[in-house]
This record gives structure tokens, C-alpha cells and sequence, in this order.
């Protein structure tokens, strides 16, 4: 049986920070970006992450981590050249199973990444969710739903692909599947309730 590989959608042109980019944002003494890609290659699973065309700084932030680059020429049509990119080095590889780990979801931890790992069984969707129950990420998706989604377009994901399927929700401590760092008022209080 292969394994199960992990996808950092990284490629987006982080719009609504206005001028800045908001995986470039320092936390615990790195990039975004960097601390969370870090977290993906400390489960042992394979990483890829989907970046802008050459030349970006998010690629310098990643330098010397042993994740596969994956440059994404048509990152301004959205999400889904992200998506289709990983999908595509995916079935490459062979894997069983492909983790979805956004990368400016700050406070998911080493054990939320095992809680994940260990309910996959390669067959179902699993998609993380805060405490309440508010969908968010990790999502795996099964190798046999791969085809599927190297063909979605649009930028919401995979959103049409999750409803089209059943999904089993796998509860992470408070906000950790949900808090999502889009602009600089998000940053200026995540940070102020870090302390």
C-alpha cells in the first residue's frame, strides 16, 4: 500500500492583505509558510507545495526543507491550479491518499496533523473541524477521487467535489481547523491573543 502525501496549496496571490503576503508573516521565528510546511514534513508524509511562477520570495522561504516545489504557471486563475497541480504530482507518486494542508492556518498542531493521519482510511473524505463543528482543513481525499480533482476549475477548491461526496468530519481543539489569517486585521488579533 503507498502512502499518504500532503498538498500545500501555496500559490495564491494573498489579495486581501494588501501589499503584503500573508505566508511571509513571521511566526515562531519563521515564515508562515516555512512553519507550516515544517509541521507537514514532521509527520513523515511525502510534501509538495504548489507555489507562484519562478522567482517568488515564497520560495526562498522554503529553502533547505525537503518538500517537491511546485511551480504553478496559471496560479492567477485560482485555488484549482493549485489543486490540479498537486492532484496531478499525486497520482504520480501513487499515493493512497492526499492530505490538503492550507498554509495560513496558524494554530493547527503536530498532534491535530496525527489526529488526521490516523482516522484516514484511504476509502472516505475526512475533513477537520473546529470545535463547534465548523467545517475547515485538513481535508484527505482518497486516491480514487484524485482523477477528479486534477479537473476541477474555479476558485473554490474543492468545494463542488466535497459536496458531491459524503465527508466525515474529525474534530480538532477550538479554532485550529478554522482559523484563517486572510487579512491584516486577522494577523493584528491572532497575534494580540497569542499574547
Amino acid at each position: 500500500m503507498g502512502a499518504v502525501a500532503i498538498l500545500v496549496p501555496a500559490a495564491g496571490a494573498s489579495s486581501r492583505m494588501r501589499g503584503t503576503d500573508k505566508l511571509l508573516e513571521m511566526v515562531r521565528g519563521q515564515p508562515l509558510l516555512r512553519d507550516r510546511v515544517t509541521l507537514a514534513l514532521g509527520t513523515g508524509c511525502d510534501v509538495a507545495v504548489t507555489l507562484p511562477p519562478e522567482g517568488h520570495a515564497r520560495r526562498t522561504a522554503l529553502k533547505g526543507l525537503d518538500a517537491t516545489l511546485l511551480p504553478v504557471p496559471d496560479a492567477a486563475t485560482g485555488m484549482s491550479a493549485s489543486l490540479r497541480a498537486g492532484a496531478t504530482w499525486a497520482m504520480a507518486e501513487g499515493v493512497t491518499a492526499l492530505m490538503v494542508l492550507l498554509p495560513d492556518l496558524p494554530d493547527l498542531t503536530a498532534d491535530d496533523m496525527k489526529i488526521m493521519l490516523q482516522v484516514n482510511d484511504c476509502e472516505h473524505i475526512f475533513r477537520a473541524c473546529d470545535a463547534d463543528g465548523t467545517p475547515g482543513h485538513p481535508v484527505i481525499l482518497p486516491a480514487r477521487l484524485l482523477p477528479d480533482l486534477a479537473q476541477i476549475t474555479g476558485d473554490t477548491g474543492a468545494r463542488d467535489l466535497l459536496r458531491a461526496h459524503p465527508v466525515t468530519p474529525v474534530p480538532l481543539p477550538r479554532q485550529h481547523a478554522t482559523t484563517d489569517l486572510d487579512t491584516p486585521e486577522a494577523w493584528a488579533a491572532w497575534r494580540a491573543a497569542q499574547g
